[in-house]
This record gives structure tokens, C-alpha cells and sequence, in this order.
């Protein structure tokens, strides 16, 4: 491989283009903003001034990662890539949507990964001309500083496919959890069941933000708190989830926290609001509850 597509800018996107772009490969990133695009590339130059200050890539390595990443609105700068991979907001509908779109512009032999943390591979892979060629390629956030990357094959996956995309995560200095395609695969199997226990804690009055958050971080070794982490994910991505586990699997433990839906339908989704479980408007996030 050495030309590949990323659909979407924001957060996950800019962080894949990121790290394709490190490792010699040229990137064509599509959104459907020029605005947003503009912001990605501006993101992006941060992330690698900061590998710099951190010793990890000299100045002339930056500015030969930027060169090799190109914008635009248009998927027709997928044409000459050898795998695109999308990575669009968790939200079914428009990640099928974006797959109809996308294959009408693809040579016959190139490879689709979907960046999602939850939806089924399978069913994603049945939007476009080629399940056989597609696969789930889920990156953790912050994509240049997360080690991991999940890979999940669909019914259809080839085994071509998944030893190919296997290749690029590798390539990408990146390690790998194989999973099976099932709801939320492992991470996130794990993961946001322990978040929406958290808002559940929160929402009973069992402790407030500072003391769950604080709680966790201490008494169980957790790098952050997960209400903290919530935010950070965004809520609006962690409801979709929950909502993903409740739904495929059928089983009460994965209801939604109605503290979670109240929030997100608020418009409090987290950092990127400035408002969630913590309020971001001023130099230090304060806890909201």
C-alpha cells in the first residue's frame, strides 16, 4: 500500500491521516467542509510540533509528513488509493450513506476499512460492491499517541484483506487486537458499560463528578476518570454505543443511563461543546454536578 484515503477531518480522521503520513504514505483526506479541512491540517501540524518538542520526529520529517497529505470535498481523490478508510461519526445510516458514495470512485482492486467502534462490520460491508475487501479498522483516540488498533472482519472479509490491512496497522507502528464482529468488539465492549456505570453512579447520588472521577483514578489506577473520559470521548458517541450494545444484544445491563440521554439531548456531548460531566469554559474544567 502506499496511497490511502481517509474520509472525515475531525478528531479520528486527522489523527489516521496523521500517522499514514508519518510512516511515508500519501494521504488523500475528504470532508465535506473546506472549513473543517482547513482546521484538520492546522490540528494536525500541532500534533507533529509537539512529536518534535517530544524528540520523536526531527522538523524536516514534519514538513515531509505534510507534504504528503492532500485535502478536498471531492471523493474523487480516491480514485488512484489502495485502501480508503472511513471514519465519519459513529452513526450507522451515514457511514452507509458514505460507502454508496464512496465506491463509484474506486479503482476495482482497492481495499475499505471503517474506522467504527461499534456497528457491525458485516452489515456495513453489504453497503458497498465489495464485502470481500472491507473490514473494521478501529483506531484509539488520540490516534498518534494510542498504540492500539482493533481489527474485525466481517462474514465476507477476505483473508487477502484482513492480511493486508494487518500489514498497514503494522506499518503504522501500531499494535494489534483482533476481535470478532460482534457489538462494540472488545475495547468498547468493555469500556462504555463501565462509563454508563459511572453516570449511573453519578445519576443515584452515589457520588458526585469529583469523587467518582478521583475515586477511580486512585483506587483503581486509571489514567483518567471515566465521566473525564466521557467527555473526551464525546457523550453523543458514547450513548451511540451503549445504544449499539443494547440493541444487538439484547440484555438490560446495557441500558443507557438516562442521565447520558438527558445530556446528550441537552447538547452536552463533552470537550467539544466546552460542556458535559465538566464545564470547559474556563482555564480548568470544573465539575458540573
Amino acid at each position: 500500500m502506499q496511497r490511502i484515503g481517509v474520509i472525515g477531518a475531525g478528531q479520528m480522521g486527522n489523527g489516521i491521516a496523521h500517522v499514514c503520513a508519518v510512516a511515508g504514505l500519501d494521504v488523500r483526506m475528504v470532508d465535506v467542509s473546506d472549513d473543517v479541512l482547513t482546521r484538520s491540517r492546522a490540528q494536525i501540524e500541532h500534533n507533529l510540533n509537539r512529536q518534535i518538542a517530544r524528540g520523536k520526529l526531527t522538523d524536516a520529517e514534519m514538513q515531509a509528513a505534510l507534504a504528503r497529505i492532500t485535502a478536498g470535498t471531492d471523493y474523487a481523490a480516491f480514485g488512484d488509493c489502495d485502501l480508503v478508510i472511513e471514519a465519519a461519526t459513529e452513526n450507522e445510516e451515514l457511514k452507509r450513506e458514505i460507502l454508496k458514495q464512496l465506491v463509484p470512485h474506486l479503482n476495482a482492486d482497492a481495499l475499505i476499512a471503517t474506522n467504527t467502534s461499534s456497528i457491525s462490520i458485516t452489515r456495513l460491508g453489504a453497503a458497498t460492491d465489495r464485502p470481500g475487501r472491507f473490514m473494521g479498522m478501529h483506531f484509539m483516540n488520540p490516534v498518534p499517541v494510542m498504540q492500539l488498533v482493533e481489527l474485525i472482519r466481517g462474514i465476507q472479509t477476505e483473508q487477502a484483506t484482513f492480511e493486508a490491512v494487518r500489514g498497514l496497522a503494522e506499518r503504522l507502528g501500531k499494535t494489534i487486537s483482533v476481535a470478532e464482529d460482534f457489538p462494540a468488539f472488545i475495547v468498547n465492549r468493555i469500556l462504555l458499560p463501565m462509563i454508563n456505570e459511572a453516570v449511573y453512579t453519578l445519576y443515584e447520588g452515589v457520588g458526585s463528578v469529583e469523587s467518582i472521577d478521583t475515586a477511580m483514578k486512585l483506587g483503581a489506577n486509571h489514567p483518567m476518570g471515566p465521566l473525564e473520559l466521557a467527555d473526551f470521548i464525546g457523550l453523543d458517541t458514547c450513548l451511540a454505543i451503549m445504544h449499539m450494545l443494547y440493541d444487538g444484544l439484547a440484555d438490560s445491563k446495557y441500558r443507557p443511563c438516562p442521565l447520558l440521554v438527558k445530556y446528550v439531548e441537552a447538547g452536552w456531548l463533552g470537550r467539544k461543546t466546552d460542556r458535559g460531566f465538566y464545564d470547559y469554559g474556563g482555564e480548568v474544567p470544573v465539575p458540573t454536578r
